[in-house]
């Protein structure tokens, strides 16, 4: 028979400290604030010849110039608020784990999350899904739609970001924002589509080439939401990596691409008059106290 003393020894002492009470920072280094301040540089630059491609074409087709100007000029503001500390916040998320011999372990997990990028979405993608959307010819309908469902998606993707630290209520919002955007693929691949080959095969296929582009860049987004904000199976580095590069190719390449490309399809360039080009005219102004006609 084993002593008593013995049996007792062999039990494992039970642990003074419950691990995971030690709060867990998941933040930038100095590797992700280099990069927050490259792309802010290139969108600085991209703005600056955007601006300077507007003013080398009558006003009357300087449509997709000052849209594009627009994008890069508000992600610009947007990455300078990145990268000088600004326009980010911790959000908090709990995790806990059940044990059958020990107390249960609350780990508390604290993340960078970049609210100015969401402020940057929802100002950039609705003004380049005007791009497209003006580019094919969409009817308003189609357009107030797209936009409608693109400022959805971003909302609820910041929503999601910034939960409760409940992973039901995180991954729902995360299912309306793709719901969201399955609505912005159909308005842009199937009426953006035929809408813009109805107008000449040269529209058409360069449509079909830039709208694809867009989409694919765009469908990479949550997936890098996914494993960022959303599993954190990423750190915080890698996430504004990746964002930095669809950034960068979703606005500047895109906005060189769209104008260049346009610019050269000479005979299919979008010509505005009336206000957008001459402001308001006579039959345009208010006379106030003027007796009316027949008095």
């Amino acid at each position: 028979m084993m002593n008593p003393v013995e049996a007792l020894s062999t039990v494992a002492p039970i642990p003074t400290v419950v691990p995971g009470n030690t709060p867990e920072y998941q933040a930038a280094s100095d590797t992700g604030s280099r990069t927050l301040w490259v792309v802010f540089v290139i969108m600085v630059i991209s703005s600056l010849a955007f601006y300077a491609m507007a003013f080398r074409v009558p006003v009357q087709k300087r449509l997709f110039h000052i849209l594009t100007a627009f994008i890069t000029t508000f992600a610009a503001i947007s990455y300078f608020a990145m990268a000088s500390g600004d326009g980010k916040s911790l959000s908090l998320t709990v995790i806990k784990e059940s044990h059958k011999h020990v107390p249960d372990t609350i780990q508390e997990v604290y993340r960078e999350v970049y609210w100015a990028r969401y402020v940057d979405w929802s100002v950039t993608t609705p003004l380049l899904l005007l791009d497209l959307c003006f580019l094919a010819g969409l009817n308003g309908a189609s357009i107030l739609v797209a936009v409608v469902a693109d400022l959805i998606m971003v909302l609820t993707g910041l929503f999601a970001a910034f939960g409760a630290g409940n992973e039901g209520q995180k991954w729902g919002y995360y299912a309306m924002a793709c719901i969201a955007y399955l609505v912005i693929v159909y308005q842009l691949a199937y009426h953006g589509r035929a809408t813009a080959m109805s107008k000449d095969s040269k529209t058409g296929t360069f449509f079909a080439a830039i709208g694809g582009f867009t989409l694919i860049l765009w469908t990479v987004y949550p997936i890098i939401w996914g494993v960022a904000d959303g599993s954190r199976q990423i750190g915080v580095d890698a996430e504004i990596i990746a964002y930095a590069v669809l950034d960068v190719l979703a606005k500047p390449v895109f906005g060189f691409w769209l104008l260049f490309t346009h610019d050269a399809m000479s005979s299919n360039t979008l010509s505005i008059e009336g206000f957008w080009a001459h402001g308001l005219g006579k039959e345009g102004t208010l006379r106030v106290g003027d007796d009316d006609e027949g008095a």
